[in-house]
């Protein structure tokens, strides 16, 4: 036994979950050094939905946040979330994309890429982990845990032994939705540190609240390291509160050794940028509402905070019951897909026409489509058949890596924009986002 590592969402997926990813680099800019000080194990700033939010919403460069973040962040690990083959987008993406992607992603300050895929489709990571080695970083592999007939303990176990053999650093148990109940957080860590040895970092959501004491069980099995959040962006549909953890643990074997005078200070500094946020209708304080009954909806933190944010501004907020009641009978007939990134986006796209339109299935967006093709990869579980003849209409789904059916990008959009171009990133950011990258260099132009 050791004393427990403590990684820091606020810069990432606190805000993320609570506020759509709204928080700008000059927000976080005053407390990085700070943040620097408190003897974190890592900070998770990069990745997720920030790339996407900083250029169509924020006008802000992500890549610029990262080397300012590096900048001021000299001591912390900096961490990012990567989705596989989907990079940071919706879909797939071309393996010289990807790559290029990686590696100039390390050359910015990234030390730490934690890599998922929203299937647990391993074949759809396993080229992001290689990269991210042969960049010089450390290489941690993600499994999304879910709930489903399919899902069990022993599966779990599986799936961490192949991310060791695939030459994952460490393993991720990441529970997007709160679904991990603290005697079966417990149980998997156990299980999966008998049969593998790598450091197991668990990430959790306060959706249930529950995430707090699976993390507790789960450190005494041995999980070494635990995602939290300070406070004022904590709870709810983000993480556990890292102030109230480390309290927690203080003066015990698993003691973090967090600075706390810092983090008083760091409390005082994001409590002014959650009032702000609360003051101008960007926090919702339905986000920060616990509910049970998540554990059958299984949605995710950033899920949930879109979800209320786009109904709310189409004056249909009072569908939102009806439309979480929806997503698991999609998820059931899309084969028990966990819920995150860019699954959970398809299904609850899905959920929210047939509820919408009134009539289950007589509209069906393109990225369904493609996720029934075999384009996302291996569901879980079967597609329901009568889903799989509406899209098919008797075609054979794709059954290999689907990046195999992807062309270079590269060269081609180097091409394309020409003196659009400003730094070498900017060609990554229009691979993955092209008219809101576009968007985004037309308004830094006119600056």
């Amino acid at each position: 036994m050791s004393k427990v590592k403590f990684t820091e969402t606020i810069l990432r997926d606190a805000h993320q979950s609570l506020v759509a990813t709204r928080m700008s680099t000059s927000q976080m800019q005053p407390a990085l050094e700070l943040l620097d000080q408190v003897g974190y194990h890592a900070l998770e700033m990069w990745g997720g939905a920030t790339f996407d939010s900083s250029l169509r919403f924020l006008k802000e460069d992500p890549w610029e946040r990262l080397r300012i973040i590096r900048k001021h962040v000299k001591n912390t690990k900096l961490q990012m979330l990567l989705r596989g083959q989907n990079i940071l987008g919706y879909k797939h993406y071309p393996d010289d994309v990807l790559d290029e992607f990686i590696f100039r992603s390390v050359d910015n300050g990234i030390d730490i890429i934690r890599t998922f895929d929203a299937l647990n489709d391993f074949r759809n990571i396993e080229r992001s982990i290689q990269k991210t080695k042969e960049a010089g970083a450390h290489a941690q592999g993600a499994l999304c845990y879910t709930t489903s007939p399919v899902h069990t303990t022993e599966k779990f176990v599986e799936m961490a032994k192949e991310l060791e053999q695939m030459g994952s650093d460490s393993i991720c148990i990441k529970d997007m939705s709160g679904l991990l109940l603290p005697l079966a957080g417990a149980e998997l860590v156990r299980a999966i540190k008998a049969e593998v040895d790598l450091p197991i970092e668990l990430h959790s959501h306060m959706s249930n609240g529950l995430a707090d004491m699976m993390y507790l069980k789960g450190i005494e099995e041995g999980a070494g390291i635990v995602d939290t959040a300070l406070m004022a962006f904590a709870n709810g549909t983000s993480q556990p509160p890292t102030e109230a953890l480390a309290m927690t643990l203080k003066d015990s074997v698993y003691d973090p050794e967090l600075d706390m005078d810092v983090l008083m200070q760091l409390a005082d500094y994001f409590n002014q940028i959650r009032d702000k946020f609360l003051k101008d209708g960007t926090l919702n304080p339905k986000v920060y509402t616990m509910d049970i009954k998540a554990l059958y909806y299984q949605v995710p933190g950033g899920m949930y905070s879109n979800l209320v944010s786009q109904m709310t501004l189409t004056n249909q907020l009072e569908l939102l019951p009806q439309v979480l009641a929806e997503i698991p009978k999609v998820r059931e007939e899309l084969g028990y897909p966990p819920l995150v990134t860019p699954t959970s986006q398809i299904v609850g796209a899905q959920a929210v026409t047939n509820v919408v339109s009134g009539g289950r299935y007589t509209m069906i967006p393109r990225e369904i489509r493609e996720y029934v093709r075999g384009m996302y990869g291996r569901p879980p579980a079967e597609i329901s058949q009568e889903i799989k003849d509406l899209i098919l209409k008797g075609k054979e789904p794709i059954t290999d890596r689907p990046a195999e059916h992807l062309e270079p990008q590269l060269e081609k959009i180097r091409a394309e924009l020409g003196d659009l171009v400003k730094q070498p990133e900017d060609v990554l950011s229009y691979a993955l986002f092209p008219n809101v990258a576009m968007d985004y260099f037309k308004h830094r132009d006119s600056q």
